[in-house]
């Protein structure tokens, strides 16, 4: 996270299923729409929501109506932090070489901490 202590700060958890296409365009769409908004903004993936940092996999879920998932991840890693979930990651086998390039692998005690962290705001999708 930022060093500037006034920064606005947005910490997205998304755990949705990948089967719940809404619910993660309207998680990561939140998400870039704060970035655009000059807040700093970072996105922790948790169960099977991780699946969405591996390459090709946000592709292929569409939703009408909506930006293509892939491009807002994108905008995401362009402008702030995708984070998935240590324990998530190591339940279905995958490794940093798996993931997209600029995702991190983290656990809860990074979490925690940009939770707590002052002028944050947390969203759980």
């Amino acid at each position: 996270m930022s060093e500037n202590p006034d920064q606005r700060r947005l910490v997205v958890t998304l755990g949705a299923s990948l089967t719940e296409a809404e619910r993660c365009h309207q998680a990561i769409t939140v998400a870039v729409t704060a970035l655009a908004s000059g807040a700093e903004v970072s996105v922790w993936l948790f169960g099977d929501a991780v699946r969405l940092a591996v390459p090709e996999t946000a592709a292929t879920i569409a939703l009408d109506h909506a930006p293509n998932l892939a491009d807002l991840l994108d905008r995401v890693l362009d402008g702030g932090t995708l984070t998935v979930c240590t324990q998530c990651a190591t339940r279905r086998g995958l490794t940093p070489a798996d993931l997209l390039p600029g995702v991190r692998i983290a656990g809860s005690t990074a979490q925690v901490e940009e939770i707590l962290a002052p002028h944050t705001q947390a969203l759980v999708y």
